[in-house]
């Protein structure tokens, strides 16, 4: 079977669209993705969305979003796991390209946040939670977040700042990503001043939710031009799992299960390990997940995530210090300074690692890339979606 590629990459800039409706902001970043693929005409549509129905009130993404690009006929259907619908979309795209059922699947994320304002959006968020055990008590995502944040400090012995790199690693990519809603870095104290939003998480620690649409192509290698005007990446490894939906059902609060079963899965099915891994794009929701991220994939042990971005080994450049791992992550932003746009995240994912892969990255490229791991999110870690990207030769 031949491998299957990225033809073709489209995204819009994250932020706050208030006059621009869910299907033109799809259409942006599908017409993006068709000219980006030098024309490839796709069999299929893959919609990765998570609240369209509830602050939209737009259901039945898959045959609108085809109908409004002009691809009318074509299969197309939706697909939610909360954050990590863009992934689980992705996935099946693969699925389905991979099976040899499907020449061109087009896979596009988008997500509306703006259609509703104030508690409504709080309301469509806690969707994403168990609704009987936790949503109906009143808990929210952000204050779930901030529970497994204080066990985490509490069992690690973290101090206050502890967790203050990963804001800071971010918003210092994201000033090199023209698409980012934040496009300006923020100091140790910033972080330090800033306003809590759910003790101990405070304004920096959360990923603004925003609107925005990505998308990309996939195709078979044997079905694209040899003169292909891109350097081609390809999807080696991808594979989902998932863990209990309510917190409280779990047998280890503080470790993401599922996100490990997916990374491992991914990375043997790519047919490497992690420290052939060039970048790392976690689901930076929560400065808490992502350490929980780093923990679960294994760049560091227990407990231990959170010294990696405090010691700047996962920035850009690395920390320097050669006994450390290093390992570049958020590249682009990651969710907390390109913005969190729902069910779209994981496909902003895979096109900044294709860019990185590709080297049309600017002044965020890293040096002879050769494969990023995407991980995407549901909740905290409810549904996990990792894929493996490589660089072809």
């Amino acid at each position: 079977m031949s491998d299957i590629v990225i033809a073709g990459i489209g995204q819009t800039e994250v932020g706050e669209h208030w006059g621009i409706s869910l299907r033109e902001l799809a259409y942006q970043a599908i017409s993006a993705a068709l000219r980006d693929s030098g024309g490839l005409k796709p069999q299929a549509l893959f919609v990765g969305n998570m609240l369209a129905p509830n602050l939209s009130n737009q259901a039945h993404l898959g045959t609108l979003l085809a109908d409004n690009a002009g691809l009318t006929g074509i299969e197309a259907a939706t697909f939610e796991a909360a954050g990590a619908s863009g992934g689980a979309a992705l996935r099946q795209g693969y699925l389905a390209v991979k099976s040899g059922l499907v020449d061109v699947a087009l896979v596009v994320g988008v997500e509306k946040f703006t259609d509703k304002v104030g508690p409504d959006v709080e309301e469509a968020v806690a969707t994403a939670t168990d609704s009987d055990f936790e949503a109906m008590q009143g808990l929210t995502a952000t204050a779930q977040a901030a529970l497994l944040m204080r066990r985490y400090m509490h069992e690690y012995h973290v101090p206050a700042d502890g967790l203050a790199g990963f804001p800071l690693t971010a918003h210092a990519n994201g000033v090199g990503n023209q698409h980012a809603m934040f496009q300006k870095a923020i100091q140790p104290e910033m972080y330090a001043k800033a306003e809590m939003v759910s003790e101990p998480v405070n304004l920096f620690d959360v990923a603004p939710v925003a609107d925005g649409a990505a998308s990309v192509l996939l195709t078979r290698r044997d079905l694209l031009p040899k003169d292909f005007a891109h350097p081609l990446v390809k999807i080696a490894g991808s594979s989902g799992s998932s863990d209990t939906l309510a917190l409280h059902d779990r047998h280890d609060l503080l470790f993401f299960q599922a996100a490990q079963v997916a990374t491992e899965q991914a990375l043997k099915k790519a047919g490497i390990t992690l420290e052939q891994v060039n970048f790392f794009e976690y689901h930076d929701a929560f400065s808490i997940f992502a350490a929980l991220s780093l923990e679960a994939a294994g760049f560091a042990a227990r407990g231990e995530g959170w010294k990696l971005a405090a010691d700047g080994a996962i920035s850009l450049t690395g920390s320097g210090d050669s006994r450390q791992m290093q390992i570049p992550c958020v590249t682009m932003g990651g969710l907390k300074a390109r913005g969190f746009p729902g069910g779209a995240a994981g496909v902003y994912q895979a096109v900044e690692a294709v860019m990185q892969l590709r080297g049309q990255s600017g002044p965020n490229q890293l040096n002879e890339a050769r494969y990023g791991l995407i991980q995407s999110l549901g909740g905290p870690a409810s549904t996990a979606v990792c894929h493996v990207l490589a660089k072809m030769d």
